[in-house]
């Protein structure tokens, strides 16, 4: 039995934008997690009339990932509820086909290689298979409380 909850336990997300589904491991330094490419899996609202996934939902799976790892780190130092990060930008992103295969199984692996209090920088790769599909470096910010009440209320302002 996994010691892990779902994805979606670990971060500050609602469906249908949680993009992964399962949690095989996080450590200090890393996170393994899956998601299954079906019709009616969580990525469902999303796929092509083929039941393929656009390449580009990539980014966003591995970025829900380094989630997914801040997530299970923030429930080590009990926080209550899984804080809101956000992507800065990525680099050499490249994925091998322009769709992840109907009836994949995305294995998505993060690796830590720089943080501080906010900022983290990560190297992502999703496999099939044990096959490299995608990979890419992305850097992250996570504000605090002070940060997040600024960026709500600008959003209500305008």
């Amino acid at each position: 039995m996994s010691e892990y909850q779902p994805a979606a336990c670990y971060l500050p997300h609602a469906a249908p934008m949680v993009l992964v589904e399962r949690v095989i491991m996080v450590s200090d330094e890393e996170a393994h997690c899956q998601v299954r490419i079906s019709p009616d899996g969580v990525l469902a609202p999303f796929l092509t009339p083929e039941g393929a996934l656009p390449a580009w939902f990539g980014i966003e799976i591995i970025a829900q990932t380094i989630g997914v790892w801040s997530g299970w780190h923030g429930r080590q130092q009990q926080q209550q509820a899984p804080r809101p990060g956000m992507l800065l930008g990525g680099r050499g992103y490249r994925c091998q086909q322009a769709q992840f295969p109907a009836g994949s199984v995305l294995d998505v692996r993060v690796s830590l290689l720089m943080r501080d209090e906010k900022m983290g920088s990560f190297d992502g790769v999703i496999t099939i298979d044990g096959n490299t599909w995608a990979s890419g470096r992305l850097n992250t910010y996570q504000p605090d409380e002070q940060e997040l009440q600024q960026i709500m209320q600008q959003d209500i302002q305008e």
